[in-house]
């Protein structure tokens, strides 16, 4: 069952972003056709390791943020057209984005909507940037949506703001 523009700003998401304290998210614009979330944290992890645990969502996303309510049920395919994938019961499944662009090591792009962006037929590029710092990796996350939303997109984009917080500390976390 797909989650509620609601449902995707628990209270973890807050915490988590608390428990890292060189975490920042933010929505950068807010307009009539779409929205960007930037979001930047630092890890320990090694540019390869961080790079090896993004190709690995199964590992860092959280189920409470899945259809199916679990993240072993992720896949990504690191190649082009990939997907950004969700094995659902009954062999159904969800593909939540494609892979655009990978410079291996420093950049992914996905395009597509995330969870309830999908059946409003928006749109989406989300980029993950990483930069070898000291002590390990600076890592960048920016979604820049677009389309149609009825009721505009300040509550989705704060909503959206607020999971992918969540699940770039979960990333960063070694």
């Amino acid at each position: 069952m797909p989650l509620s523009p609601v449902a995707l700003v628990p209270v973890a998401a807050l915490a988590a972003l608390l428990l890292s304290p060189s975490a920042t998210a933010a929505v950068t614009a807010v307009g009539a056709s779409g929205f960007v979330v930037h979001l930047e944290a630092d890890t320990t992890l090694a540019p390869g390791a961080a790079w090896t645990r993004l190709g690995r969502p199964a590992d860092w996303w959280s189920g409470a943020h899945t259809y199916s309510g679990k993240s072993a049920n992720l896949s990504l395919e690191l190649a082009p057209g990939g997907c950004f994938c969700e094995a659902l019961p009954g062999g159904g499944f969800v593909r939540h984005l494609e892979v655009a662009y990978v410079l291996p090591g420093r950049v992914l792009r996905l395009t597509g909507a995330l969870g309830p962006l999908q059946p409003m037929g928006l749109g989406g590029a989300l980029t993950f940037t990483l930069t070898p710092a000291a002590g390990g990796t600076h890592l960048v996350v920016d979604y820049a949506v677009a389309g149609f939303a009825p009721h505009g997109f300040e509550g989705l984009a704060g909503a959206v703001d607020g999971v992918l917080a969540e699940q770039l500390a979960r990333l960063a976390q070694p």
